[in-house]
Formats: structure tokens, C-alpha cells, sequence
């Protein structure tokens, strides 16, 4: 580890109030402020572990020091003006929308609402073409439809996309008996530069009736709240069409989003597109999303949705066969290195991550409603507790996808380069103003890297309470007990946990709610430190929208997709925390904070790094 604030230094530096210490959140409850954290630390809290309904955890058995010691004489960091970029490969992806695509969406619900009914007529015109595209992507397989290498994506071939839906001539014919032949050198004459074409198709059942899957979508509200590890800045701007038999069969509107990641080195993706719901003879849906710049031109545009969205077809009582197609156009100049692999294979926004989130919606509905069940301990929590717990869960992994992705109310800047974590990202949040304390910045940090091991290796070690000591700087040298649970799911990796942190068995230093979820194309582990008299009033029922909370956590993605080149699949991994600053504003930030910034993110990751490569667990 180079250049490092040594741990003890940092603690100091917390407790110094320099940094808002991360455990110290506030958490307030029906209008007045429950007692934090801060206030019990230099206290032995007897516990009434009866309460919990669970055992007094055993004696500590303290773990040997992970942390390598640092240069002492490591100088302080320069002055730091957040608007600043990092100038590192890669940093223009942590630029935003620029201003000008800022105001496309007003620009077109202009045009919408006052055009000519020809412009509505050219929109109705081109969604009902979509439609019928989309319908026939879903049912066509070979040629059209290829697998990419063993276990990989469902993909379009280009070439015969163009003879089933171009406008195909006797030109076009011999451009592409050129490049099938591979002549890429008779094309570099071309001045232009066209934009990276995604395809990918998957098919899935899901628990949920066809109306109720038309309804998400097409509700813009229900659609970005569903889909909120995808989309933000979801708005309706027009409706074309009504529906006509009091379902959305017809309906025409226009929207805008913007598509994300949960990094911000990769560029959010924002669209203006037509959405049109149909309901077929045979009762199969199809909901279809197609851009409108060939429409209403703009320049520079950096991404398009070529007829995209999913069939919907109901299986017996209980759900439905899905087939979701996105078709895409994009810029990729600006993706970050790391994530170029998974970025320009497609992968990162294919149909196999829709079809994954709509499936994590009904598992996390299905365990909303469910009738409480017991933890291998045999802990009950009462219904109305595991309501509220399941809540402020919801709540608090919502809050840390909109934190921290590339949209463009997020402006990111960067690390100055004479920090030992490298490829950061900060920026600022909300003011903090909590009854009876100074206000504070809230400041939000990132990083990512890569590592060479399996996306469930990482993901286990990471969320699992016998391993946490190894990475979390405030549970070191302390016993880690998951507390109570609640699955989601199948899979036991994916949960809601309240997590324990005791220096002596009667002494509670931290008490972490975390929620932790894994797919195929992708796992997070979200946290937030709790107050120890809010968790007991949830855990009793009690309103989470008065808790004040603030998550940081990770998010692991392959570092390739599957079937993409040689070689095993190994993970990306992106580090996220946020806390408060009392010290900086959002024109200057201070060399204290800077360090502390670089110090958590620079131990945390040689802390992972060792154990995942060396052995370490």
C-alpha cells in the first residue's frame, strides 16, 4: 500500500470531526432526533439481546492487523477545486450531458404539443413500423439471431438485420460481400465515424401477469421506479394516442430517460423516444421504445434506440414468457477503459439485465407480501417490523444507484493525481441539516478496479459477516455477527441483514442495515450505519421515511461478458461511500478531506486486493 494515511491516523482524523465519522449518522423519528452512535461510542451499552430475539454474541477473538502500516512522511495533499477533471485515460467519461441535450426534452414536447398533426402523424407512422419489427425480432431465430460463444449473449447479425429490415440494394450488396471477405480497408476513405451498434435478445418467464408487466412500463412513475438500477430522469412529455378500452392497448406517449450504470465511468445514455403499448389478436402484448432524432434532428446525438422492448405472453395463471430485444446505437468514445470490454460487447445494457431486473422486482414482491419466516437462528421478526425493515432497505439501495451513476444531475470530478487511489470520482450531494447540529456537505466517492476472480467469489467475501472485518476500516479487529435476515429469493446471498459490529460482547460499536443481490449480470452489497433506538423502532414497525440514511456500498460486474475472447471471466469492482463534510463547500475542499477521500478508498481496495489474491480471508 503506497502513501497511506496509517489507520490509526485516520480514525483520529474521523474523531477530530475533520470528516463526519461514517458510523455517526443521524437518524431522526417522528419529528425528533433519536440519539446517535457518536453519543454511545465511549460507552459500554449493556444490550438486551433478548430484544433482537437472539444470543449474546461469544467472546472476541481479535483477527491480526490487515492493514500494512504507511509512509510517515507522506505530504499533504494540494488544494482542490472540485470542478477540476482528472486527467487520467478515460476521464472524459465522467463528464455529464452536455447543456445543450439538456434542453432537447423541452424542445421536443414543444414540438409535440404544438406541431402539426403531420409531425403526430410521423411519430404514429413510425411507432406502428417499430412495433411490427419488434414482433418479428422476437419470433425469427438463426440466421438472424446468433449466440456469441459458449453461454454467451443472443445477438442480431448485422448483415442479415439489413436484408430483413434495410432498405437493401444492388450497392449494398457488394459493401457487404467486401467486409464478409474482410476488406475493413476499402472503408477508410469514409469520413465518418458511425456509432457503436448493440444488440442482444433474451427470453425469461416471470412471476407476474401480462397486465401488470404493460403497466410498469408504461406507467413512466411505476417504470422508473421498477427499473431504478437502470434509468433515471424518467418524463413523460406527451401522449400521442389514448387508450381506448380502459387498458394501454394503443397508447402512444412520448418520454425521455436516461440509462445508466452503477459507476460513473460509464456514460449515462440519454433518449427521447416514442413508447407504443399494442395488444395483438392472440392476447400477446408488445410494448416497443424507438428513438425520434431521424424526426426532430438534433446535433451530436450519442445515442439512439432502434425498435427495442419486449412480447409478452401469458403463461397459465401465475406469469408470463418475456422476450426482450434492445437494438441500440452509441457513442463509446468516451467509455472508461476498464469497461470498455463490457461496455462495447453490448452487455452492460443488454436484454438479459432487463429481463434480471423485472425478475428481482417480483422476488423482492413476493418477499414484501410473504408471512414471516424464521432465520437459521429461529429469529421472528413481526410483520409489521420486516414491512418496514424491507423499506428502509428499498430505500437506502435506491439512494446509492442514483448517487453514484453518470446521469446528468451528478457532476463528477476527479482526485488530483499525486493520491495513492487511483481513478476517483467525487462529488458533492445534499446538504445535511439535521435539528440541533451544524449543517454538512454530504460527499460522495468512487472508485473501480479490477479483479481477477469470479463475480460470486467477490461477492461472497464481500457481503458475508465472517469476512467483513477484512475490508470495513470501522469493523477491524471486531466481531461481525449478522444480527437478523430476511432472503430474497432462491439464491442465499440475497438478502436484507442487520449487521452487528461489538468491541466486547456487551459493547455494540456499529450496527449496519445491508442489503446484498446477485445475478448473472451482476451483484451489489449496499450498507449504511444505523442508529441502535431508530433500528429498534423499525424492527417494531415503525415509519422508515423519517430515517435519515446514508449508503455506501459496491458493485461488482464481470469484467467481460460471457463467451467474449479467451481466458476466464473475472470482476470489476466499484467502491462507493459518502459522508459528511462540515469543512468544505462546494467551491473549495479541504487537503483534510482530500486525504481522508483517498485513505478509505486506497485501504479498502489493497484490503480486498489481498484477500482476494492472496489468499487473505
Amino acid at each position: 500500500m503506497s502513501d497511506d494515511i496509517q489507520q490509526n491516523n485516520i480514525l483520529e482524523v474521523f474523531n477530530n470531526g475533520y470528516f463526519e465519522n461514517i458510523q455517526n449518522i443521524i437518524v431522526a423519528g417522528d419529528e425528533v432526533p433519536m440519539v446517535g452512535l457518536e453519543e454511545a461510542l465511549g460507552y459500554e451499552i449493556e444490550v438486551n439481546y433478548n430484544h433482537f430475539g437472539v444470543n449474546p454474541p461469544p467472546e472476541m477473538n481479535p483477527v491480526e492487523d490487515y492493514f500494512t502500516q504507511s509512509n510517515e512522511n507522506s505530504g499533504s495533499p494540494l488544494l482542490y477545486n472540485p470542478p477540476s477533471p482528472q486527467n487520467s485515460p478515460g476521464s472524459e467519461s465522467s463528464t455529464n450531458a452536455k447543456l445543450d441535450h439538456m434542453n432537447r426534452a423541452s424542445d421536443l414536447l414543444m414540438a409535440v404539443s404544438i406541431g402539426a398533426d403531420l409531425n403526430k402523424n410521423k411519430i404514429i407512422e413510425q411507432a406502428v413500423e417499430a412495433m411490427e419489427e419488434l414482433f418479428k425480432l422476437a419470433i425469427m431465430g438463426e440466421p438472424l439471431w446468433q449466440h456469441n460463444g459458449n453461454g454467451g449473449m443472443e445477438t442480431l447479425n448485422g448483415f442479415q438485420y439489413l436484408r430483413e429490415f434495410g432498405s437493401f440494394d444492388a450497392t449494398m450488396e457488394q459493401i457487404m460481400r467486401m467486409v464478409e471477405v474482410d476488406v475493413p480497408s476499402s472503408f477508410s476513405k469514409l469520413n465518418f465515424e458511425p456509432l457503436n451498434i448493440e444488440t442482444s435478445r433474451e427470453t425469461a418467464f416471470v412471476e407476474m401477469n401480462p397486465m401488470n408487466i404493460v403497466q410498469l412500463l408504461m406507467d413512466t412513475k411505476q417504470w422508473g421506479t421498477t427499473f431504478y438500477s437502470i434509468v433515471s430522469r424518467t418524463t413523460l412529455l406527451g401522449v400521442i394516442l389514448e387508450n381506448v378500452d380502459e387498458s394501454y392497448n394503443g397508447v402512444l406517449q412520448v418520454m425521455s430517460a436516461e440509462f445508466h450504470q452503477c459507476t460513473p465511468l460509464i456514460p449515462a445514455r440519454q433518449s427521447y423516444f416514442a413508447r407504443y403499448c399494442k395488444k395483438h389478436t392472440n392476447g400477446t402484448w408488445g410494448v416497443v421504445d424507438v428513438s425520434l432524432e431521424n424526426l426532430f434532428p438534433y446535433p451530436q446525438v450519442q445515442f439512439r434506440r432502434r425498435p427495442s422492448g419486449c412480447v409478452i405472453q401469458e403463461v397459465g395463471n401465475r406469469g408470463s414468457k418475456v422476450t426482450w430485444i434492445e437494438h441500440v446505437e452509441v457513442d463509446n468514445k468516451s467509455l472508461h477503459p476498464l469497461f470498455r470490454p463490457i461496455g462495447s460487447s453490448g452487455f452492460a445494457f443488454s436484454a438479459k439485465r432487463w429481463i434480471a431486473t423485472i425478475n428481482r422486482h417480483c422476488q423482492w414482491l413476493t418477499t414484501s407480501m410473504a408471512r414471516t419466516a424464521p432465520t437459521t437462528d429461529g429469529v421472528l421478526i413481526p410483520q409489521e417490523g420486516r414491512g418496514s425493515l424491507l423499506k428502509l432497505a428499498e430505500k437506502m439501495t435506491k439512494n446509492f444507484f442514483n448517487n453514484i451513476n453518470s446521469c446528468s444531475e451528478n457532476v463528477w470530478s476527479g482526485l488530483p493525481q499525486n493520491f495513492a487511489a487511483q481513478d476517483v470520482r467525487l462529488r458533492y450531494g445534499n446538504i445535511l441539516k439535521v435539528p440541533g447540529k451544524p449543517s454538512g456537505n454530504i460527499v460522495i466517492f468512487t472508485t473501480s478496479i479490477q479483479i481477477p476472480v469470479p463475480m460470486e467469489v467477490l461477492f461472497d467475501f464481500l457481503r458475508h459477516e465472517r469476512t467483513r472485518n477484512r475490508w470495513d476500516l470501522l469493523s477491524n479487529q471486531r466481531h461481525v455477527r449478522e444480527l437478523v435476515y430476511v432472503s430474497n429469493g432462491e439464491n442465499p446471498g440475497n438478502r436484507v441483514s442487520i449487521m452487528q459490529v461489538n468491541s466486547s460482547p456487551n459493547k455494540i460499536e456499529i450496527l449496519y442495515l445491508q442489503e446484498s443481490y446477485t445475478d448473472e449480470t451482476g451483484s451489489y452489497i449496499v450498507y449504511a450505519p444505523m442508529d441502535i433506538m431508530a433500528m429498534s423502532k423499525i424492527l417494531n414497525g415503525g415509519n422508515p421515511k423519517f430515517v435519515s440514511i446514508l449508503p455506501s456500498g459496491f458493485s461488482i460486474m464481470p469484467d467481460k461478458a460471457p463467451g467474449q475472447g479467451d481466458g476466464a471471466v473475472g470482476s470489476i469492482l466499484t467502491l462507493a461511500f459518502q459522508s459528511v463534510d462540515r469543512l468544505s463547500n462546494k467551491e473549495y475542499m479541504p487537503p483534510s478531506t482530500l486525504k481522508i477521500i483517498d485513505a478509505i478508498l486506497s485501504t479498502t481496495v489493497a484490503s480486498v486486493k489481498d484477500a482476494m489474491l492472496f489468499g487473505i480471508r
